[in-house]
């Protein structure tokens, strides 16, 4: 079996790091606009979470089950032989399905916990996993009891807290659609990071299934197959590596692929996302889908234009289109504010639904 821990980076080059006791104050926001994952030692190291790991796995649980409000969630397992990679199985390559190689059940979060911990340390067990989880749903308290950070300004008026447990597993390399502070709370991690426009060098995989929401990397990080997948030697010349150990973060943009291994017997990591974009803006990944369906197929000439359409309407300065144009002509190429991204929703709807 391929043991996580055992793995070497892909990479030497280290994300940017910065110290949280040096810094004084963090701006999480300032960070993601400069457009680069930088790490962040020590920005969790007095969290009584992160104390409590210190004395071991029992402990850490212990201390976050006190605050457990007896939800269901769900757990994830996969057997031994995937080596702790949350993944397809065989029958994608054969063909035959596409199914993935681990299970997914409603359970009690302290029962699902509490057997994980049974099995630290047996190479033989199966992996155990506990995806992003929403804090204040199923862990109400912890947060307001220190286990959190000072989020300032309008950035942050709807960040979501999210947690992660498990013993040594990976998250092959995917995307967010939002900014990120993910901070190692027990245990060690390593995040591998790639800029957005290294997607086509990742080999992306299909847009569903997916093992957890994302489209994820085809390419096997502990033995990178570059017969099938050549173009990955040149997302690897682009990687960023940050070997994470408690109390410490990583902050990076939307859109940034990170593959994400899980290098301790036992480990937990609280996520703050968070977008700056209003809430009645729709997700790009709508436009993506409608685009696979009304652009892709088209030929290239028509492509190129509509290319050309979307820099100057989407991609371009947003005042270019309307500069030229009185107000009371500009209509849906004004900006948006939640009245006007109403009646678009609705003129897109009754468009879609011919």
């Amino acid at each position: 079996m391929n043991d996580v821990a055992s793995g070497q980076p892909i990479t030497s080059r280290r994300v940017r790091e910065i110290d949280a006791a040096q810094a004084g104050s963090i701006d999480p926001q300032a960070l993601v606009l400069a457009g680069e994952p930088v790490v962040v030692r020590g920005l969790a190291r007095d969290w009584p979470l992160v104390a409590a790991g210190r004395d071991g796995a029992k402990a850490a649980a212990d201390y976050l089950l006190s605050f457990y409000n007896g939800r269901p969630g769900v757990g994830y397992t996969a057997p031994a032989e995937a080596g702790g990679r949350y993944f397809y199985d065989d029958s994608f390559y054969d063909g035959s399905a596409t199914r993935l190689n681990f299970e997914a059940e409603r359970v009690r979060l302290d029962d699902y916990i509490g057997g994980m911990l049974t099995r630290l340390g047996d190479r033989g067990a199966p992996s155990f996993y506990i995806g992003s989880t929403d804090l204040q749903g199923y862990f109400p308290g912890l947060a307001a009891a220190g286990n959190d950070f000072e989020l300032d300004g309008p950035a942050f008026d709807t960040v979501l807290r999210s947690i992660w447990i498990g013993t040594r597993t990976t998250a092959s390399a995917h995307h967010d659609m939002a900014n990120n502070i993910a901070c190692v709370a027990v245990g060690e991690r390593r995040f591998t990071l790639f800029p957005p426009e290294q997607i086509a060098n990742l080999y992306p995989g299909p847009l569903e299934p997916t093992p957890g929401g994302q489209v994820v990397s085809m390419v096997d990080f502990r033995s990178p197959d570059l017969e099938r997948f050549p173009d990955f030697a040149k997302a690897q010349q682009a990687a960023q590596v940050a070997e994470l150990g408690p109390g410490d973060a990583v902050i990076y943009p939307a859109l940034w692929w990170h593959h994400v291994e899980a290098l301790s017997d036992f480990n937990m990591m609280i996520n703050f996302w968070w977008n700056d974009a209003p809430a009645f803006m729709d997700s790009p990944m709508n436009t993506l889908l409608h685009g696979l369906l009304s652009l892709r197929d088209r030929s290239p000439h028509e492509k190129r234009a509509w290319a050309a359409l979307f820099d100057y309407y989407v991609f371009g300065p947003a005042e270019r289109p309307t500069a030229h144009l009185p107000d009371a002509a500009q209509g849906p190429l004004a900006r948006l504010d939640p009245m006007s991204a109403r009646q678009l929703r609705a003129k897109l709807l009754q468009r879609i639904n011919r």
